[in-house]
């Protein structure tokens, strides 16, 4: 509930400080005295939109400070926490106009876009009036007043759930096929590429070394003469190796003899041998490098060709040939899988929108079962708001093609003013007068469900009185049992029921140049001169006297 507000700088509000409590208060004045003004700064620190002209002349700047009282369960303290935002024991909202248009939100004592703090003020106070239509003019508030009524908001909640669940199994399904569908109109090329490159075989490398070769391969038949020169020359016929060894053997014959002259010679000799053989062997080896089938070089030139050729194809480098092959078989496996895939991802979609529909009919049902109730307790309440001619209803329109997270139904509130008129939406059909009773009656009704924690009225009294004055007095009283009830009133009927009762004045300053709005709260033993003075007028008889003191005994 709204614990306390302050406003400072505020048209002709330079300073107030109001302490409020649960139940029913009333504010009451003459005309002029500033009430309007009163509700646009509370409305402010809502989240209204800005206005220069709130700020007082002379003023720099305008602020408003709304003090709610809450408790711990209260969905804004989830809200709360969910953007960060300190849940202490009290929830402040505070709202500065600059006199230059620029405007600053916080929430205690945090800065928020005035976006957030108007989510907030939703979900915190209702402000009607004859005038006001922001709590009916949206069918989606309808759709939820008559949820909060029937107990149906849990099931509500678990319809959003299963809509969220099958668009998400429809978007699956929806983008799997497209990827199937796209696949399929490439299955016949990826069918040929993968065919082709499975009979090239690419192998990571093979490029390279084929190239390697290649070019061993050419250079080796401009060098073939010469090795196979030099191995004639080391290991032929003529090669020095058996001589040099019939040598060796000869020295080391007589080396007993001179060992000091022959064993180094035989040691040079025997290194000279070892020698030549590492020499032939490495000719050996050349020769056989160069000894080759003439038609090998013919082959690589083909391979290293068509390797090449399938890269250009395919657009890759020929080393990539390779993992290509693979992705196009990875693909065309998955044509087939995939075409399973959908399969099972049609059937998901199918059971969730199944139990979506079997879910939105049921709840469907009981909207109707509870509009019917709604209206009859609705309907009830007219008669003593002087509306006994006419009649409420909640006109609900099932359609499966307009499906959405709120099930299939389009509910909105009609009324008929008069029997022989047509019925109509409430927001079109019923006069400003009509409609804030109207309200009224819908409000009593639904009391704690489906309302702010505090209902503001402005002035939903005009235009009637005695009796119908008193019935609106009833039920905001009954209204301010469950709920916190703020009420601007003309009718004496209304204030008499009020458990706080303040009196908007204005008080002339600096000598009768400016004038101030004043709030003050009516004492007990004062409240029934001010109700006296709302039967009276200007001059309070004993007779209006006697008259408020029958009002507020029979309220009490």
């Amino acid at each position: 509930m709204l614990a306390r507000l302050s406003i400072r700088d505020i048209v002709l509000i330079d300073r107030l400080d109001l302490e409020f409590a649960d139940g029913m208060a009333v504010l009451t004045g003459e005309t002029g005295a500033g009430k309007s003004i009163l509700l646009d700064a509370f409305a402010l620190a809502l989240g209204a939109r800005g206005d220069v002209a709130l700020v007082r002349q002379g003023a720099d700047q305008g602020q408003v400070t709304a003090v709610f009282d809450l408790p711990k369960t209260h969905p804004v303290r989830t809200f709360l926490a969910a953007n960060d935002l300190p849940a202490d024991e009290d929830l402040i909202l505070r709202r500065v106009q600059h006199a230059d248009g620029r405007t600053r939100a916080f929430v205690n004592d945090q800065p928020v876009s005035a976006q957030m703090l108007k989510s907030l003020g939703v979900a915190l106070v209702e402000i009607h009036g004859q005038h006001d239509d922001r709590a009916l003019v949206d069918m989606a508030t309808h759709r939820k007043l008559l949820d909060a009524f029937g107990g149906l908001d849990s099931e509500a909640r678990d319809l959003e759930r299963l809509w969220e669940a099958r668009r998400f199994a429809e978007q699956a399904m929806a983008a799997h096929r497209a990827e199937v569908e796209r696949a399929m109109r490439e299955a016949d090329w990826l069918r040929h590429a993968a065919d082709e490159l499975q009979k090239l075989a690419p192998e990571e490398g093979e490029e390279t070394a084929l190239a390697e070769r290649r070019t061993t391969m050419m250079q080796g038949e401009k060098v073939a003469t010469d090795l196979r020169e030099a191995h004639d020359a080391v290991a032929g016929s003529q090669a020095p190796g058996v001589a040099i060894a019939s040598a060796m053997r000869r020295l080391e014959r007589r080396a007993a003899q001179a060992p000091s002259l022959i064993d180094p010679v035989v040691k040079s000799l025997d290194a000279a041998l070892t020698a030549l053989d590492e020499a032939g062997a490495n000719l050996d080896a050349a020769l056989r490098a160069v000894d080759h089938d003439p038609h090998e070089l013919e082959r690589i030139e083909e391979r290293l060709f068509g390797l090449r050729a399938a890269g250009r194809k395919y657009n890759v480098p020929v080393d990539r040939l390779a993992a290509l092959a693979e992705k196009y078989r990875e693909d065309l496996a998955m044509i087939d899988a995939g075409a399973e895939k959908l399969v099972a991802l049609e059937a998901e979609a199918r059971e969730a929108s199944v139990r979506y529909d079997a879910a939105a009919t049921k709840l469907s049902a009981k909207r109707r079962k509870s509009g019917a109730a709604l209206d009859k307790a609705v309907n009830a309440e007219l008669k003593p708001l002087k509306l006994e001619r006419a009649k409420f209803s909640t006109e609900i329109a099932s359609e499966a093609e307009a499906a959405g997270p709120h099930g299939i139904d389009r509910v909105e509130f009609w009324v008929q003013t008069n029997p022989g008129t047509r019925p109509g939406p409430m927001m079109k059909v019923a006069s400003g007068g009509e409609l804030a009773r109207f309200l009224l009656a819908l409000k009593v009704v639904l009391a704690d469900r489906g309302s702010a924690p505090t209902l503001v009225f402005d002035e939903i009294d005009t235009g009637v009185g005695g009796a119908v004055a008193d019935a609106i007095g009833v039920r905001l009283a009954r209204l301010a049992r469950k709920t916190q009830v703020i009420t601007v009133t003309h009718a004496p009927q209304v204030a008499a029921r009020a458990g706080r009762h303040y009196l908007i004045s204005k008080d002339a300053l600096a000598k009768g140049k400016r004038v101030a709005t004043r709030v003050t709260e009516v004492a007990e033993d004062n409240r029934r001169e001010e109700i006296a003075r709302m039967l009276a007028g200007a001059e309070i008889t004993n007779e209006a006297r006697a008259a408020a003191e029958r009002l507020i005994k029979a309220a009490s």
